[in-house]
């Protein structure tokens, strides 16, 4: 039987507000977590609870302060993924333990006076890959961030002025259901299946930003049939749920590449939603592109996943499953 124990941690200096998160939502985590009890009082946190569980508690503690101190944005998913992460203490953790520790790899976004950081080592060698490379196809599963750092990336090229326009595109693919005749003219038709694209420029620039720059041309998102027989130069192009792709339409989308252009391209293979699975162009272009010079293939997990902690469970369990 542990013994019980308590520990206190100078917080010095440290942002308590930022430190204790939204409801206190990052005390609650680390406490449920590790099965102990955690307040702050003053200047010090206070774990108390069984010897072994604090100890195990406290690498992720002082992560926490370290990251108030130094004014960095970390919410209840990111203490999870702390807590999972090796100590800080073994050399080789600085490492898997995230890349935000490192401070290498963030997308600046002038309009919404914030950075965005890779929370783990894939989403921080996606981002270098996009800086690196002209074409980049980033593969992996729901909650890893494939859409969203490509989109951040976008908006970062355009407010520093590398690129003159965004295009974003994807498929327009049922998922998995057939939703019949859908009502009003055809931007209307298509806006539901690229809605998450629009929710994701919504969350790194103003609304009114994003209205007028749709207005204007300089962001457009489209479906991906709509892209045949453009030259798309000065310009960074995303296509997304590109698994829903048929061969034709990649080859067709990866043509449209002008000068001074950057080409992004994420998919999850285990979401095909086509007729036929085999005719997925992402799969395709796995064999076909992977050793040619200049394009980049990233590879993401459930290790990368920065949704909801259930969302890397299902996840594993559904591969399992599969397996």
């Amino acid at each position: 039987m542990s013994v019980a124990t308590e520990r206190r941690l100078s917080i010095e200096g440290a942002d308590q507000q930022l430190l204790a998160g939204v409801n206190d939502s990052n005390l609650t985590t680390l406490a449920r977590h590790c099965d102990i009890r955690v307040v702050l009082r003053r200047d010090e946190m206070i774990l108390s609870g069984p010897q072994a569980d604090v100890d195990r508690a406290s690498p992720t503690a002082r992560r926490m302060i370290r990251y108030a101190r130094l004014r960095r944005p970390f919410d209840a998913v990111d203490v999870e993924r702390f807590l999972e992460a090796p100590p800080d203490g073994d050399g080789a953790s600085r490492k898997s333990a995230g890349a935000r520790d490192s401070g290498k790899a963030e997308v600046a976004l002038a309009g919404a006076g914030r950075a965005i950081r890779p929370k783990s080592p894939g989403q921080d060698k996606y981002l270098a890959a996009m800086r690196e490379r002209d074409i980049v196809v980033g593969i992996g599963p729901a909650g890893t961030g494939k859409t969203y750092l490509a989109v951040a990336a976008a908006v970062e090229a355009l407010n520093r002025k590398r690129i003159r326009r965004i295009i974003l595109t994807r498929p327009a693919v049922e998922a998995g259901e057939a939703l019949g005749f859908l009502p009003g003219d055809i931007r209307e038709k298509v806006d539901p299946y690229l809605r998450p694209l629009y929710d994701a420029l919504e969350d790194m620039m103003p609304h009114d930003r994003v209205r007028r720059a749709i207005e204007d041309r300089v962001i457009e998102v489209a479906p991906l049939a709509y892209m045949r027989g453009r030259t798309l130069s000065d310009a960074f192009l995303i296509l997304d749920e590109a698994q829903n792709a048929t061969t034709a339409q990649m080859k067709m989308f990866l043509t449209r590449l002008g000068l001074n252009s950057k080409t992004v391209i994420t998919g999850d293979k285990t979401q095909i939603d086509l007729p036929r699975p085999e005719d997925s162009g992402l799969l395709e272009i796995e064999e076909v592109l992977r050793d040619v010079v200049g394009i980049d293939f990233v590879y993401l997990d459930d290790a990368d996943v920065v949704r909801h902690r259930l969302v890397k469970e299902i996840i594993r369990a559904y591969r399992e499953s599969e397996r």
